[in-house]
């Protein structure tokens, strides 16, 4: 069977991104985040895509916008060669260097409101979830099992 890291990479960015989407609900709830960056993005950087949606069905198209962003993030991790991606460190180092490039290139090159202010607290709770979306997109080297360990565990169960 053909080996397919971009597959499972876009399967575990989607999980990530649904992981993030609730811990940044929790940093709302406590006032740490005003606006999520895909909420901000669609509503400030590109409104007039949202506007082709229906009011009632806003939300949900944010959310599923993000776990889009979040599959295709990390199919590009799974194109990342196998010894680097294996490294316990790559996945939120890869996480953190995404929060950067949406910190420091896409939300100003978009006008986001939030690119302006001084927000250490939103900034500090956006990298602890782009480190663990990094965490689940980067599967710890033990979690890998070989083909070879799969032929014998076929053949112990015959």
């Amino acid at each position: 069977m053909r080996r397919r890291p971009w597959l499972k990479g876009a399967a575990r960015g989607a999980v990530g991104a649904m992981a993030m989407s609730g811990m940044r609900q929790v940093a709302v709830g406590l006032g740490m985040i005003e606006r999520t960056p895909p909420e901000a993005i669609l509503r400030e950087g590109v409104p007039s895509l949202l506007h082709e949606v229906p009011a009632h069905r806003r939300t949900a198209f944010i959310e599923l916008a993000h776990w889009g962003y979040g599959a295709a993030a990390g199919a590009a991790f799974g194109l990342v060669p196998a010894r680097v991606r294996g490294a316990r460190l790559t996945g939120p180092v890869y996480g953190v260097l995404a929060w950067g490039l949406f910190e420091l290139a896409l939300a100003p090159a978009l006008d986001l409101a939030h690119a302006h202010r001084v927000r250490p607290q939103e900034r500090l709770a956006l990298l602890v979830d782009h480190a663990v979306f990094g965490l689940i997109v980067g599967a710890p080297p033990e979690a890998d099992i070989t083909e070879a360990e799969q032929g014998t565990d076929d053949q112990d169960r015959s």
